[in-house]
This record gives C-alpha cells, sequence and structure tokens, in this order.
C-alpha cells in the first residue's frame, strides 16, 4: 500500500505539472520507402522505437516477412521452427509483427534471437503514431534490454494491413529505412543535452545510466575539448501541487517551498533517501556544470559526475554532501562557489538554477517535452535507441554536417569506411596513394584533394589534376617523366599552373607519354654540307667528316686547320685596318697646323702691307704711337 500511495502522489505531481505548463511529447519519426510492390509503393511515416540501435545516419534495405506463427512476437521463434537469418548474399530480413500481447522490446528481442536485421511492428488502432518505449514495470526481467541490437518502428495499422495483403498475394515487399535525415545536422558543431538522475536506488535503469556515464565519458570528453560538441546536462523536477504542501509527503521530496521535487528513490517514505536529497545532489551537479563552464572547462562535469557515483552510492550512506565536497576538492573546483550557486534550498523562493532546468523541460520547436529519464537530445531533437556508448555516438555523429565529422565518428567501431572497396569508385593515383575519396559518417563524397598544400581540380570521379606553382613536387604534377642513361627529363613544367607539355626534343600529350623526336629523320638538324646526323634520346649529335670542325651554333663544319689561318688573317685585317686610320688621322693633323700656321702668318703680314684680298689698298690696322 505504501508504494501505491507514492505512486499516486508522483503521478498526481506529473499531471497537475504537465498539464499546467501546456507540454507536449513529440514522436520522434523516420522516412520508410516501400520500393515494391506497386501498388504500395511510397515514402511512409514510421515512429523511432526508444530502444535497439537506429542507425543514425545511415540507411538500411530488405525484404519483408510476416510470420505464419507468432505473429504478435511474444514468444520465442524457434518454438515455431521460425527463422528469419537471410540467406548468402541475400536482403536482410524486416520482420513485420503485430502490437498487442506483451511489451515491445520482448516482440523486438524474440525477432532478433531469430535473424531479423529490423522489426516492424503494425500498430492495432487507427491512431497517430505513438513511441514504443521499454516497461517501466520493475518485475519484468529487463536482462535482455541492453541486448536489443537491431532498430525497430512502428507503422500505421493501414501500412501494416497493405503490406500483410501483398505478401499473401504472393507479391514481394521491399522496404528501405533511411535515418540519414532523421537529426538535423545545421552545422559542424552539434549541440546536446544529457536528461539524467542522480539517483542511483532506481532499479536497472538507474544501472544502465551509470554504466553508461562511466563508458561515455571519454568520448564525450574528447568531443567537448576539441570544440566539436556543446554539451549541457539537465535534470527533470517536479513542484508540489498546492494541495499537497503540508503532507509530510511533499515535505520530504521537495525543496524551496515544495517548488523542486523528486520521486522517493526506493518509492518508500519509511526507508533510505528521500527525494529532497536527489533534488539537492541534482542541483549540485548542475551547479558543478555551471561552475566549470565559466572557467572554460565544461568537460569536468563528466568526471565528476561519474567519481559521484563510485564514491558517494546510496547503498554505502554517502550519498550527502560531505562526500560531494570531497569529489568536487579533488577536481580542483572551489566548493564555494558551488556552495554560492545551490543557494538556501529551505527558503521559500525560487531557485534561479532549478526554476531554469523547469522551463527548459517544456519542447519548444521541433522538440518535444522531456518526460522520460534518461533523455538525449541532439540538435533540438530527442533521441531514441539505446542508452550505449556505440549507439549514442553514432547519433552524435549524424549530426554533423558531411565531411566535418571528427575523427571519432570515422573510427571502425562506428562506421563503415566506404572507401576501403574498390577505393569508393572515385579518382585514384595508386602511385602516391592520392585518392579523392573522403569518407564521412553518412557516406562517401568524391572530392579532389589538397595534398601538401596542392589543390586538385577535377569531378573526384575520373579526374583531379594537380595545380598551383607547388604541383610538379607531387607525382611531377600528373605528367609524364622518365630517365635514360643518367638524364631526366619531365612534360611538368613550374612556371605553369596546370598542363602537360613535352619538353624540346620529345612529342605526345605530355600526360601519359612522350617520344623522342628523330631530328635526323625529320632533317631538322645537321643540315649543313659534310654534316653526319646521330640521334640521341631527346636530342642530337651532329658530326663532320674527316678534319672538319663542327660549330652548332651555325650548323657548319670548318677545316680544322683553317681556324688557324683564319684567325691570324683577321689578326692582320685588324692590323692593317689600325694602322690606315692611323695614318689618315696624322695626314688630317697635319693639314690642319699648316692651314693654321698659313693664316697667322697672312695675319702678321697684314699689319704691314697691304694684301691681295684688301680691294683699297689700305692697312688693316696701324700701330698706335
Amino acid at each position: 500500500m505504501r508504494t501505491k500511495e507514492v505512486r499516486l502522489i508522483v503521478m498526481v505531481w506529473i499531471i497537475v505539472g504537465w498539464s499546467s505548463c501546456m507540454g507536449r511529447f513529440v514522436v520522434e519519426k523516420n522516412n520508410l520507402r516501400v520500393t515494391s510492390p506497386e501498388s504500395i509503393r511510397g515514402v511512409y511515416e514510421c515512429a523511432l522505437g526508444n530502444f535497439g540501435v537506429p542507425q543514425y545516419g545511415g540507411s538500411m534495405s530488405g525484404a519483408v516477412l510476416y510470420p505464419k506463427a507468432n505473429q504478435k512476437a511474444c514468444k520465442n521463434f524457434d518454438g515455431f521452427d521460425i527463422s528469419f537469418r537471410s540467406r548468402v548474399a541475400g536482403l536482410p530480413t524486416f520482420v513485420l509483427v503485430d502490437r498487442g500481447d506483451c511489451y515491445f522490446t520482448l516482440k523486438a528481442w524474440n525477432a532478433q534471437r531469430a535473424g531479423a536485421a529490423t522489426i516492424l511492428v503494425a500498430d492495432n488502432r487507427p491512431e497517430q503514431l505513438i513511441t514504443m518505449d521499454a516497461p517501466e514495470d520493475e518485475t519484468t526481467d529487463a536482462d535482455y534490454l541492453q541486448n536489443i541490437t537491431i532498430p525497430s518502428a512502428l507503422v500505421s495499422r493501414s501500412l501494416g494491413s497493405a503490406i500483410k495483403t501483398a505478401i499473401a498475394h504472393g507479391e514481394p515487399v521491399h522496404i528501405s529505412l533511411d535515418w540519414r535525415e532523421a537529426l538535423p545536422h545545421p552545422n559542424d558543431r552539434v549541440a546536446y543535452e544529457l536528461w539524467t538522475n542522480s539517483n542511483d536506488e532506481c532499479g536497472p535503469k538507474c544501472d544502465a545510466q551509470i554504466q553508461f556515464l562511466k563508458r561515455f565519458k571519454g568520448a564525450a570528453q574528447i568531443l567537448e575539448k576539441g570544440g566539436y560538441t556543446r554539451f549541457t546536462p539537465h535534470y527533470i523536477t517536479w513542484y508540489c501541487p498546492e494541495a499537497f504542501l503540508a503532507s509530510r509527503q511533499c515535505k520530504s521530496q521537495c525543496i524551496n517551498g515544495g517548488r523542486y521535487c523528486a520521486p522517493d528513490p526506493e518509492q518508500d517514505f519509511s526507508r533510505g533517501y528521500n527525494g529532497k536529497d536527489v533534488i539537492v545532489q541534482n542541483l549540485r551537479q548542475a551547479c558543478f556544470f555551471r561552475v566549470t563552464n565559466e572557467s572554460g572547462k565544461p568537460w569536468l562535469w563528466w568526471d565528476y559526475v561519474t567519481d559521484f557515483a563510485i564514491r558517494c552510492p546510496m547503498k554505502e550512506e554517502k550519498y550527502n554532501k560531505k562526500c560531494a565536497d570531497q569529489v568536487i576538492h579533488s577536481l580542483g573546483v572551489d566548493v564555494k562557489k558551488i556552495d554560492h550557486c545551490i543557494g538556501d534550498i529551505e527558503a521559500n523562493t525560487e531557485n534561479p538554477v532549478l526554476k531554469e532546468e523547469q522551463h527548459a523541460q517544456v519542447g519548444k520547436g521541433s522538440r518535444g517535452d522531456v518526460t522520460i529519464l534518461p533523455t538525449i537530445v541532439i540538435n533540438n531533437r530527442q533521441y531514441r535507441g539505446k542508452l550505449q556508448r556505440s549507439a549514442v555516438l553514432k547519433a552524435l555523429c549524424s549530426g554533423f554536417r558531411e565531411t566535418t565529422e571528427p575523427p571519432i565518428c570515422l573510427t571502425e567501431d562506428i562506421e563503415t569506411n566506404e572507401c576501403l572497396q574498390n577505393n569508393g569508385g572515385c579518382w585514384e593515383d595508386k602511385t602516391t596513394n592520392i585518392s579523392a575519396c573522403r569518407d564521412t559518417f553518412r557516406g562517401r563524397v568524391c572530392q579532389c584533394p589538397i595534398v601538401q598544400g596542392v589543390k586538385f581540380l577535377g569531378d573526384g570521379y575520373t579526374h583531379c589534376e594537380a595545380s598551383g606553382a607547388l604541383r610538379c613536387g607531387i607525382n611531377n604534377g600528373g605528367c609524364w617523366k622518365q630517365t635514360q642513361m643518367g638524364k631526366t627529363y619531365s612534360a611538368c613544367r613550374d612556371d605553369h599552373s596546370k598542363g602537360c607539355k613535352c619538353p624540346p626534343g620529345f612529342k605526345g600529350d605530355g600526360l601519359k607519354d612522350c617520344q623522342d623526336v628523330n631530328e635526323c629523320e625529320e632533317k631538322t638538324a645537321c643540315q649543313c654540307r659534310d654534316c653526319k646526323c646521330k640521334n640521341t634520346w631527346g636530342s642530337y649529335e651532329c658530326s663532320c667528316s674527316g678534319s672538319l670542325l663542327y660549330i652548332r651554333e651555325h650548323d657548319i663544319c670548318i677545316n680544322k686547320d683553317a681556324r688557324g689561318d683564319v684567325s691570324w688573317g683577321v689578326i692582320w685585317i685588324i692590323f692593317m685596318g689600325l694602322s690606315a686610320a692611323a695614318l689618315g688621322a696624322y695626314t688630317i693633323y697635319k693639314y690642319r697646323i699648316r692651314t693654321y700656321m698659313d693664316s697667322e702668318i697672312r695675319a702678321i703680314m697684314a699689319q704691314y702691307m697691304p694684301l691681295d684680298n684688301n680691294p683699297n689698298g689700305q692697312p688693316s690696322s696701324q700701330l698706335e704711337l
């Protein structure tokens, strides 16, 4: 009776609290495409199950089977000699089962053990799609819950009936499930929230949550330290209805005058810790995140919650402030700042931190209310699936824009590297191991790479070509290059940003082949008389017969002896030229001197006697006395 009483009060809190907030629960949906038969071909909606492992960021195609027996999948299929394991090279099997008689999780577990790749549950009511959740009844055997690894989806009754009819008429039904757009991926940073609880006495769900925190901590801190994600923890709280404020239950389960409450951890008011203790620890964890986030180290929250779960469990009666302060101090965080953030829990006033938490619970935009613990919200969409490291990390990775995923998203246990098989169908240079295939979380893209500062241009599928001044340093720019007898020739020119051109002495496309030009046969060299031509790789050699010497610059053959005669002749010509020039200069000099002397003598004589060139016979000047 005591347990029922606690549950009744909790239900009253939930009903009154959420109705006053005008909240709503959003069913996370996914695309389901029927590719055959033609009669039901099209795209339909299905609701993601809140268990198993949805293939976030990926897709899956399969053939649908509707079992002839055990159609609600409430029993093991081995007892009916039914197997859903696909044949070699065959399509995966999607099992369609009917809703009813047992938990959704049990249906998925039985289908998985029989070899199904996915389970589709056909609704038995003409209603809007709902979220299939794991059972809350603690008396159920929940050991198998953590072992469900196949995706699950709920389809409408009308679609389920159409699939059954097609199968009954012998028509194969093929379906493709696409999770690539199940979560938005607007940019290169993912924002996500974890709605959790510090309570460790709520049974299998609490145990699973603590194990998740421990196993996911490393990945979460890598993502946060690298600036890839923006993480925020949150805590669900309820308020006590006014009619119950004076009750012993509200006083023991709430703080701040009944404004913030949590259910009793053991659902028994007579023993153990109270909901009030849980609320205070939740508030302390929220404040720890606020303080460390302000100091630029928000990832310390993961260390705190995992250390607190290990060092301060309820079973050892260490779930208190003293133990929490010890954990905080060991992480180098100021306890006084945490206490200041927590404030006075006995005051009949609003607590700013918990007030924000209550507002955050209400759905906004495409995100619904948070009513399930734990809940993960990725890019404002609630995650549906197993609380497991690889499953959650896969969902986070699907929230990144394509080609911006951090390296942790491209590890083997998270996604399949499609570039490993046939290079993804992209361009590849096997000589230098340069590829245009770029692996991403949602598949591969064919994109010409940038290698050592050199950008490759092309379509990425059939052609990529290095461009820029440094391109010849990488695989010779993709151009022809060959070495023979110690000589190396290349069709790549550093002064060209792109393209290949065979060097002088060669002809060809410059890309794959350059052939030696035979200058002797084409008569482009050694055309002088008495010249002999010999072709070499990339060049030629010319020689002259007898004692003649070949002058390459003038393409001429001359006598070796004549070379000396010619030289002496040139010297004699120069000498004679210089002599003639000197004699001419001397003659001119003598002529000018003589002319000058004659003019001076005539000037002197003109002072004393008339000259023939004075027409009046008068002296041109006279002596002054």
